[in-house]
């Protein structure tokens, strides 16, 4: 397949003008390009990776802690629909017994899906602060347990891509250092402060979960978890993720996380239930009814429970606060790609890796969705 006449943003995220040839799964060359095959004329249009939600609880009405293939089916086909090409499953504060139903529903399901593919599990919680718990069902909160995390990534196959932990809490710190090799350790869900957020990065947390938000934030005396990842972002690669919704977090507030973190350390993540592209209504999330109206998803306390939201309507949301466009760009690519340690694959446009892509036109709508070299929406 050639993809002719287009601004493609290349390995360094710069736009050039140039073709770009695929062959079976892989990309072949940018620039250059001379082979046979399907070719598509994309004259005005632009060629970035396909997005990656690192962060998606569930969308089109289903849920990874259904744990059953049908979900996770419903979510690729939504997910591929909107840009996204893979994505990782995310599961809630849950029982030992069901996170490992949802974690072999995953490992079963993984190579079957037709629309975004799956990286990967993302396991938010159950090693998290009860005070910071959020739409987090706290009957299963309990400090970090390394055998357990063991039992549940062999029992997947190791599809753990990152698993979050208040460092506040008991043997936090033996749990960083042991489970680094295995997967990312994200800080979350914490009500630690400047100095405990400081020490989990010694430790080696470099990723942090829906930054703001269930954590304790910033001020001139007590700055927190987040001062701790903006005094930290540029000298030890710390990644933030950003749900970038509007109603998580005020687009100011967006705009200053975007600049504190860098080109390299924002991540756009939906965290988005099964609401996500339906209508308002109630619905589950981790046994706990959630209430959706307005398109904002609360418990029935207040609480925010995840968004309705996904990554490409946020990346346009971005773009329109203020975000130069190659941040927003690489905030829903090589950034949650390098989150997830699988930059070497995907992410970036690049001959040798995978052909996950998103042409977009100039009013950013989107053209072509090319998932591992196969064209899944053509809007041309």
């Amino acid at each position: 397949m050639i993809l002719k006449n287009a601004t493609v943003y290349n390995e360094e995220f710069r736009p050039v003008r140039a073709d770009l040839e695929t062959e079976g799964e892989w990309i072949k060359a940018v620039g250059g390009c001379g082979g046979e095959g399907e070719a598509f004329d994309l004259t005005g249009c632009t060629v970035i990776p396909g997005l990656i939600d690192m962060h998606i609880h569930g969308c089109a009405g289903a849920d990874t802690g259904d744990a059953t293939p049908e979900a996770l089916h419903a979510m690729s086909d939504c997910l591929v629909q909107r840009g996204v090409t893979s994505f990782c499953p995310t599961s809630m504060t849950l029982s030992f017994e069901e996170l490992s139903k949802i974690f072999a529903n995953v490992a079963a399901v993984k190579d079957e899906v037709n629309g975004a593919y799956i990286q990967g599990i993302n396991m938010e919680g159950p090693y998290i602060a009860m005070s910071k718990k959020g739409a987090q069902n706290g009957a299963y909160v309990r400090n970090p347990d390394k055998e357990e995390f063991r039992r549940l990534y062999d029992g997947c196959g190791g599809l753990v891509r990152v698993v979050d932990i208040a460092p506040e809490c008991d043997g936090a710190e033996a749990f960083i250092k042991e489970v680094q090799p295995y997967c990312p350790v994200s800080i979350a869900h914490t009500a630690a402060g400047y100095d405990e957020a400081g020490k989990a990065i010694e430790w080696g947390c470099r990723h942090v979960t829906h930054l703001y938000n269930a954590m304790s934030g910033l001020t001139h005396r007590s700055p927190g978890v987040v001062g701790a990842v903006f005094d930290h972002a540029q000298d030890c690669g710390m990644r933030a993720e950003l749900i970038c919704d509007g109603f998580h977090i005020h687009p100011a507030a967006l705009r200053i996380a975007f600049r504190m973190l860098g080109e390299d350390g924002s991540v756009i993540v939906s965290d988005s239930m099964r609401a996500a592209g339906h209508s308002d209504g109630e619905y589950d999330l981790g046994g706990q009814t959630v209430y959706v109206k307005d398109g904002k998803a609360l418990l029935a306390d207040g609480t925010i429970a995840a968004s309705t939201s996904n990554v490409y309507e946020e990346f346009k949301n971005v773009l329109r606060f203020g975000v130069p466009f190659k941040q927003a760009v690489k905030s829903v690519t090589i950034n949650p790609a390098r989150a997830i340690r699988v930059d070497d694959v995907t992410g970036s446009i690049k001959a040798g890796k995978r052909a996950d892509l998103l042409v977009l036109d100039a009013e950013l709508n989107i053209k072509l969705v090319v998932v591992k070299g196969r064209v899944k929406v053509n809007h041309l």
